[in-house]
């Protein structure tokens, strides 16, 4: 299975936010995953296959063997569902 991170500065309000958002989107494309929200430092110890976040955060993730996956707006549905779609393959 998948695992994916949804991460913010803090982990707590934007990261789940984007977690209940990007399960929806991934529940609509049929792909199953193991998706958890977190903060950016603890994301870099991480092991995930996918880490969705910010444009200014990504660039901490640098180096991170997860794919990095842009999303500016976490509660913008169209944009999350393009960048996933543009992204993830079902596997």
């Amino acid at each position: 299975m998948l695992k994916i991170l949804t991460v913010c500065g803090l982990g707590q309000g934007t990261s789940l936010i984007l977690k209940m958002n990007v399960e929806q989107v991934l529940g609509d494309m049929g792909i199953q995953a193991d998706v958890e929200h977190t903060d950016v430092s603890a994301a870099s110890s991480m092991d995930a296959d996918y880490i969705i976040t910010s444009n200014e955060l990504a660039e901490s993730l640098q180096g991170h063997k997860a794919k990095v996956v842009i999303v500016n707006n976490y509660f913008d549905m169209d944009e999350i569902n393009e960048a996933l779609k543009d992204n993830i393959e079902a596997s």
